[in-house]
């Protein structure tokens, strides 16, 4: 899952002091999960606001609302309408950075803010702690490495490791952090695979990450019955014009 930090109060503060009607959006799955902008963040970062301002003497209302997702189109769609009937001036996304983009795609005249730093794609480890798992970078080598990545895990994402650096199965830029390819090497050998370590894992074409804009995954039969279904739905209505 992806997960965030809530930013500081203090820098939340700073970015609605221009306006007189702000929304408080939080996000039903990764943020409420990881503890950054479920419900009741959104409830605890809306009665911070309130109370910071009201020291202020300066009358903003504060809206509160908390939907399944802030990355589509079904969920989103709905505080569209809200805003504008509403006359929101600014929303503070408690989703995901994804989030924050998504709704200022579809709000051209309302500013979104972020509430929370997006950190990484991680898992839960124990309860409140939270580890990178995947650097989301397009070309997935897991079934070479026992199902660990070493672009996230290792600190320098050296595909042929470990390096000369770690030490009794740590990190040399942290005695607190995994060696990642200590852990793939253990891993390995406990599945029993430890021999595809010697294949040499060729230089990674970084094409498929961030090098080349924002990527896009298009899956050709949804679009097509989509499409299908649009133009349905533009003939039933002529038939009903006519």
């Amino acid at each position: 899952m992806i997960v965030a930090e809530r930013k500081p109060l203090g820098e939340i503060k700073s970015f609605l002091e221009d306006y007189n009607k702000v929304l408080v959006l939080g996000c039903g799955t990764c943020a409420t999960v990881c503890l950054a902008g479920g419900e009741s963040e959104v409830k605890v970062v809306a009665a911070g606001l309130r109370i910071g301002f009201l020291k202020e003497d300066k009358e903003i209302e504060i809206l509160e609302e908390c939907i399944t997702r802030q990355c589509e189109p079904e969920f989103v769609d709905p505080i569209i309408e809200r805003a504008k009937n509403d006359s929101v001036e600014a929303i503070l996304s408690l989703g995901c950075g994804v989030g924050v983009n998504f709704l200022a795609q579809k709000l051209e005249t309302v500013p979104v803010y972020p509430g929370v730093n997006t950190k990484f794609f991680g898992a839960a480890i124990e309860p409140g702690v939270w580890i990178e798992m995947c650097a989301g970078c397009g070309n997935c080598i897991l079934h070479l490495t026992g199902g660990i990545c070493p672009v996230a895990r290792c600190s320098k994402s050296i595909l042929n490791g470990p390096c000369g650096g770690s030490s009794n199965g740590k990190c040399e830029i942290n005695p607190d952090v995994d060696c990642g390819w200590q852990l793939i090497v253990e891993r390995m050998k406990n599945i029993g695979t430890i021999e595809r370590l010697y294949e040499i894992i060729p230089p990674r074409d970084w094409s498929t990450s961030h090098s080349g804009g924002p990527r896009r995954v298009v899956h050709e039969e949804v679009l097509s019955l989509n499409q299908e279904e649009k133009q349905n739905d533009g003939k039933a209505d002529s038939e009903k014009r006519e």
